[in-house]
């Protein structure tokens, strides 16, 4: 049975990963985007299940001492990280799979699948990223303030990656990001 391939996409908050892979799972429908756990409340519009599967931090600790997270990370005091359940059997399968995490959950991953395809979104610009941030109208000033910071360490872990997208444009950091995908199947 073929192997899949693991796909990781990390940047700082803000940047668009979500777009981006929103965009890309709307073009390939045979991607399976995995879907992370989190101690967050949910957003205006967010669906357990399939956005994210938000859990206490009791119950997030008993996935952690069970086994049942490839990663997990502590970002904007809340913790977020990728069930097992999904993931080994889809690459089982052949199918590709899609991570949309954060750096240190990347960084915990390449221990644990070094093969994983991982790429880094940046912004065009720290203003941008904060005019991103702000326009999304989900967070507060206090959390923007912690994003930004926590992104200025972020951004200086990009040189870890495979890949980088500046994303500056939806439609050709898209096509980037299919490319780099895609071109694994050409070599």
């Amino acid at each position: 049975m073929p192997s899949g391939q693991l796909i990781v996409l990390t940047g700082p908050s803000g940047v668009g990963k979500g777009t981006l892979v929103r965009s890309l799972l709307a073009r390939h429908n045979d991607l399976y985007l995995s879907i992370s756990a989190t101690t967050r409340s949910p957003r205006r519009g967010e669906i357990d299940g399939k956005d994210y599967y938000f859990v206490t931090r009791s119950q997030f600790k008993k996935m952690i001492d069970q086994g049942e997270l490839l990663e997990w990370a502590e970002y904007a005091n809340n913790c977020y990280g990728t069930p097992r359940f999904d993931i080994e059997k889809k690459l089982n399968s052949g199918i590709k799979v899609l991570l949309e995490i954060d750096v240190v959950g990347a960084r915990n991953i390449k221990q644990t699948f070094p093969d994983a395809l991982r790429i880094f979104v940046l912004p065009p610009s720290l203003e941008e990223l904060e005019r991103r941030l702000r326009g999304r109208d989900k967070d507060s000033q206090e959390a923007i303030t912690c994003r930004l910071e926590q992104a200025k360490k972020e951004l200086i872990a990009s040189r870890e990656f495979n890949h980088i997208i500046v994303n500056d444009n939806l439609s050709q950091s898209l096509q980037k990001f299919e490319n780099i995908i895609f071109a694994i199947e050409l070599n």
